[in-house]
């Protein structure tokens, strides 16, 4: 097995359900569903869908940097959203961060997220 190094963005939720923020196996880093938290786990941009995509995108981009990667490494993106007819809100935020590194993409419905007050969650895959 090859060696596996994680980063922990410190989230009150990685202890609890025991995960990483992000992992790096060889040339691979797996970010976690990430949310629009802050460094003290608070929600940004309580109801504004754009808003928390792009706070999520850049608590991808802190994950990221632990590894000495960037945002042009991320070669797949999944986002899971709340409500899907606000797709153009969190497609307008993935697209200034991605329209030129064109990962490939999922934007998928779910019933709810960890809490009432996010309305995204986006994971990502990244190579070297």
């Amino acid at each position: 097995m090859q060696h596996r190094e994680r980063y922990s963005s410190g989230a009150k939720w990685e202890s609890i359900v025991g995960y990483s923020r992000a992992v790096r196996v060889g040339d691979r880093i797996y970010v976690t569903g990430t949310t629009a938290t802050d460094e003290n786990s608070n929600i940004v941009g309580v109801g504004d869908a754009y808003r928390q995509t792009v706070q999520c995108i850049l608590n991808i981009e802190r994950a990221l940097k632990h590894f000495d990667a960037t945002l042009e490494n991320v070669v797949r993106t999944r986002m899971f959203v709340t409500d899907i007819s606000r797709w153009e809100e969190y497609g307008r935020a993935h697209g200034e961060f991605f329209r030129e590194i064109m990962p490939a993409t999922t934007m998928v419905e779910v019933s709810g997220l960890i809490d009432p007050d996010m309305l995204v969650e986006v994971e990502a895959d990244a190579e070297f």
